[in-house]
């Protein structure tokens, strides 16, 4: 880890400080707003607004395979006193298969503090297969999770997600914007209970660090709660 650090400060400490004040003051003029919004009209049971933080440490190990460290954070309830209702931190290895072709099985533990008073501790194992390919001036793509939820307490399960994804490059300091829509099938119930829809920005600041900020609603008649307004950030640092 501290060879990582030091890597990462040796390479344009200035503009990865910047673009990330930049992002977090962006994402909290964003919640404040979307809380002044609701706050006029007492927002239904099952719904919420979150900031997710979810940062990424890649080591390569050699030219196609990297060792990953994960880590996640969704904050809610208010943004006066925001609350990480879950966090979670893992690790995995992500393999390229070709040009087109990622290949990612990772664990992560989970620590969930919800709205109500059970909290839940979750083991999750994921197998992640990926292809993304050029067309035009778009970039396609299609993911596939699988995840086993372990979870204290029960019940367990397993969550099928398909994840279909268009990135498109902008000629404005080197930004891709992206347009994303994923679906969940889960075992305990025996259907597709959900629905994530993402539209969202990324920018590579340097070989080291590359961050997307993205705005995503959720819609989900299982849980609780299972209407999402999100405004989310990926942070991506390469040694």
């Amino acid at each position: 880890m501290k060879r990582i650090v030091q890597s990462l400060l040796s390479s344009n400490t200035s503009t990865v400080a910047r673009s990330t004040t930049h992002l977090f003051l962006g994402l909290l003029t964003v919640m404040l707003a979307i809380q002044a919004v609701h706050g006029q009209t007492r927002a239904p049971v099952h719904s919420a607004d979150q900031i997710w933080i979810e940062p990424q440490f890649a080591v390569p190990l050699n030219d196609r395979i990297d060792l990953v460290l994960l880590g996640n954070f969704h904050f809610g309830r208010t943004a006066e006193r925001p609350v990480a209702e879950h966090a979670s931190t893992g690790m995995g290895i992500s393999a390229r298969i070709g040009k087109h072709f990622v290949l990612f099985p990772f664990y992560t533990h989970f620590e969930n503090q919800t709205a109500g008073p059970i909290r839940s501790k979750e083991e999750r194992l994921t197998l992640e297969a990926t292809i993304k390919v050029p067309w035009r001036r778009f970039f396609l793509s299609y993911r596939q999770r699988f995840e086993y939820h372990w979870r204290v307490p029960p019940p367990n399960f397993i969550h099928e997600r398909n994840r279909f994804q268009i990135d498109r490059p902008l000629s404005v300091h080197g930004l891709t914007a992206f347009l994303a829509d994923e679906v969940f099938y889960d075992t305990h119930f025996h259907g597709w209970i959900r629905n994530r829809a993402y539209l969202g920005i990324s920018q590579r600041v340097n070989k080291h660090f590359t961050f997307e900020v993205y705005y995503l609603r959720q819609n989900d008649g299982r849980s609780h709660p299972g209407d999402l307004n999100v405004v989310g950030s990926t942070l991506k640092f390469r040694r």
